[in-house]
């Protein structure tokens, strides 16, 4: 069996296409994201994530990825789970009952585990660790759990937690930090003008804090102070002295979605970017097939450090923890009913 390669896909719709099926067993990514595009049906959804694990040849370790926030970032959605809270109004319980406010970050990402674990989701693409500024465009805004780097950090931390307690794994976002942004990263370049000691200071806090998660995804974004010509995912500086250096992360880094348009070049110069930087992980998500092989097409095989990083994320699923499902969904709804 041919090894992994460096990078993860979404797919187009419901089920997966022929092309799709052989262009997955051809090119073998390491792991798979989902959408709400690709959202029907509970049993739809688990049939479509065994589909992609056996492509693959692989089992339940085989990474499938999913932003189920909470808010608006939430790609399933009632009725087949709860709308959740954003991040915010978790910080705003937090600021009134610390206690309260860890409670139900965990609560939250416990009950996410729940909901996704069902479907053959494993892993959700939280927590926001971006550290909010004041005037913070909407592509993070209410998504951000404060503006205070400590309840940024002890929140974040909480709801990683959860999500292990119920056999899933987190990915930090946006590393090193996203929470300066007064653009869409979609659609255009943030530039970031801050000092190194602003940042270390305020951005870079709780991604040190979290430094030992297995994984984080890179934020589109230039810091002027660090390497004022590449965003974050396509700066060696950055990967080198912040994020391996400073943050001193060493699990495995993916990049944000390799098409948005923050990125510059096509898809093939930006995936041989992504990986010339350091990262591990190119990340795809539109489900357009031409672009999909592109990638595949500049991007390697797994070894060396990539690869440890990325057996130890296959290694490193949790057992839940066997909790009341209804006993704690309870108890969360009651909590964000008062709050």
């Amino acid at each position: 069996m041919s090894e992994s390669k460096s990078f993860l896909s979404g797919c187009k719709g419901l089920s997966l296409s022929a092309d799709e099926k052989a262009f997955f067993r051809s090119e073998r990514p390491w792991g798979f994201i989902l959408f709400g595009r690709n959202i029907g049906e509970p049993a739809q959804v688990a049939d479509l994530t065994a589909e992609m694990r056996d492509c693959v040849g692989g089992g339940a370790d085989v990474p499938v990825l999913i932003d189920q926030e909470g808010g608006r970032v939430q790609r399933i959605r009632p009725p087949h789970v709860q709308q959740y809270p954003n991040a915010a109004a978790l910080g705003a319980i937090y600021r009134a009952d610390a206690e309260k406010g860890l409670r139900a970050a965990w609560l939250m990402s416990r009950l996410h585990a729940f909901d996704l674990l069902r479907l053959g989701i494993n892993v959700d693409c939280l927590p926001v660790l971006d550290v909010a500024v004041p005037g913070v465009h909407d592509v993070i805004g209410n998504r951000a759990y404060g503006q205070e780097p400590e309840i940024v950090s002890v929140m974040g931390k909480a709801a990683a937690e959860g999500l292990k307690a119920g056999g899933l794994l987190p990915i930090m976002k946006h590393m090193p930090g996203h929470g300066r942004t007064m653009v869409d990263s979609h659609h255009d370049l943030p530039v970031v003008h801050a000092s190194r000691a602003e940042l270390e200071a305020c951005d870079f806090v709780p991604f040190r804090r979290m430094k030992d998660e297995l994984m984080a995804m890179s934020a589109h974004i230039v810091f002027t102070a660090i390497d004022a010509d590449n965003p974050a995912t396509t700066s060696a500086t950055v990967v080198s002295e912040i994020i391996r250096g400073h943050i001193g992360f060493d699990g495995l880094l993916m990049s944000d979605d390799v098409s948005m348009n923050a990125l510059k070049g096509d898809i093939a110069a930006r995936s041989r970017g992504i990986i010339a930087a350091g990262l591990d992980m190119v990340l795809h998500c539109h489900g357009i097939i031409e672009e999909m092989i592109a990638v595949a097409e500049n991007v390697p095989p797994l070894t060396g450090d990539s690869l440890r990083r990325a057996n130890a994320v296959r290694a490193g699923f949790p057992t839940p923890d066997g909790a009341d499902e209804a006993a704690l969904r309870e108890e969360f709804n009651a909590m964000i009913a008062v709050a």
